[in-house]
């Protein structure tokens, strides 16, 4: 048995995002003049250079010559498997349309579905690892994809075949989610509930069965499926034992965001129209409020979320680019983190921890990664800074420097 490689960062300070240990004030957890020992894929332990346990002292050093080391980034919701573009219905919105005008009128999600439905699983990979690849070199390490882009059988199983084939293409953790009630299909007009039935019936149990569904997510909106129709999805996804999420109150408030909680939801995303009275019950639930600057940005809309009711009941505040062709074409997370500093008012550290620590969460990963803390992965971030609130503040700017994924790197 090969013995398990060990090396020691130092020259370098953490912001470490672990909770409990940090002095108070101190929102980043940040250790000054640190070091990180790494035994093979984890971190064995990390604090200040001078507290660095003896038996680390023989071991090979990397100094990082004063660079900010943080978490690896997490990018708990991304749609970025698909084919075609929809720059077109960006015109349409500069010209006056409304996002649900143009989806009623056979736009929106299902003219993705239509390019997704005509593209081979190789056209789909090519397509979208240029959109992995802009996210990994800001730092993400751990990416969720969604389908929801095919609404049938045949293609939710191919995107989700590439999304799993692009973890293995890329020294990247990929987390697969199933959306197959996101969108109704077009063979489905006029019949939603029969096709919740199908989706719950019959897409989703063979998926799961094939091992490519990691959780179930959700649309509940006036121009998706109704709470009834999402219950039906979640009760199928709660009998298989697969965890839920929700795309919810994002144009309107049909009470998602509630519904999901009561399912012990990992995430609720979104959250536009979230009332702040429904901030308690995921707190209660553990379920992660998932804020998603780069759809509100896209759409122009003025509605903020109930960031205030979400701090006050003490909901978890997870970030994510929702990577997608029509309401988020976006592959930044360190412009994710200042989109959410300047137009929903977190701070930087809030913003920060939701692209590391509260990533995680929301895909039931925090016992693994998304802070720096022994026994946890060692995906870390190395960046060519002095202070983290710089990586909120930038603009068009990426001082990222290096990537250490499972040790490596």
């Amino acid at each position: 048995m090969a013995a398990i490689s060990t090396r020691v960062l130092v020259g370098a300070d953490v912001a470490t995002f672990a909770t409990g240990s940090a002095p108070p004030g101190d929102a980043y957890g940040l250790v000054r003049g640190a070091a990180v020992a790494i035994e093979g894929e984890r971190i064995a332990w990390v604090g200040p250079v001078a507290g660095l346990p003896s038996r680390f002292h023989a071991s090979p050093t990397d100094d990082l010559g004063g660079a900010l080391v943080t978490p690896a980034l997490v990018d708990c919701h991304t749609h970025c498997v698909y084919a075609g573009n929809r720059a077109r219905e960006f015109e349409l919105r500069l010209e006056g349309a409304s996002y649900e005008a143009i989806a009623r009128a056979g736009g929106g999600i299902r003219s993705t579905v239509a390019a997704t439905r005509a593209a081979s699983e190789e056209a789909l990979l090519a397509a979208s690892l240029p959109r992995v690849d802009a996210l990994v070199a800001e730092g993400i390490a751990t990416l969720e994809i969604k389908s929801g882009y095919g609404l049938d059988l045949d293609c939710e199983r191919r995107m989700l075949r590439v999304a799993r084939e692009i973890g293995r293409r890329r020294r990247l953790t990929v987390r697969t989610t199933f959306l197959g009630a996101h969108a109704l299909p077009p063979e489905w007009t006029d019949d939603a509930d029969g096709y919740v039935g199908h989706v719950a019936g019959e897409v989703l149990p063979a998926l799961v069965a094939e091992g490519l569904v990691d959780a179930v997510d959700a649309f509940c909106e006036g121009i998706a499926f109704s709470p009834p129709q999402v219950a039906r999805v979640f009760d199928a996804a709660s009998a298989l034992g697969v965890p839920v999420k929700i795309h919810a109150e994002q144009l309107s408030d049909l009470g998602g965001a509630r519904l999901a909680a009561g399912y012990g939801a990992l995430s609720a995303d979104h959250l536009e129209h979230l009332a702040p009275a429904d901030a308690p019950a995921l707190a209660a639930a553990g379920t992660v409020a998932v804020l998603l600057p780069g759809a509100f940005y896209t759409l122009r809309e003025a509605r903020l979320p109930p960031v205030a009711a979400l701090r006050e009941a003490g909901v978890p505040i997870a970030i994510a680019t929702d990577c997608n062709p029509g309401s988020s074409p976006l592959t930044s997370p360190l412009l994710v983190a200042n989109m959410a500093c300047t137009l929903f008012r977190l701070t930087p550290a809030e913003a920060l921890a939701g692209l590391t620590r509260e990533g995680a969460r929301a895909l039931g990963m925090l016992d693994d990664r998304g802070t720096v803390e022994a026994g946890k992965r060692a995906d870390l971030a190395v960046w060519d800074v002095h202070e983290p609130a710089e990586l909120a503040y930038r603009i068009g700017f990426n001082p990222l420097r290096r990537r250490i994924v499972g040790g490596v790197g």
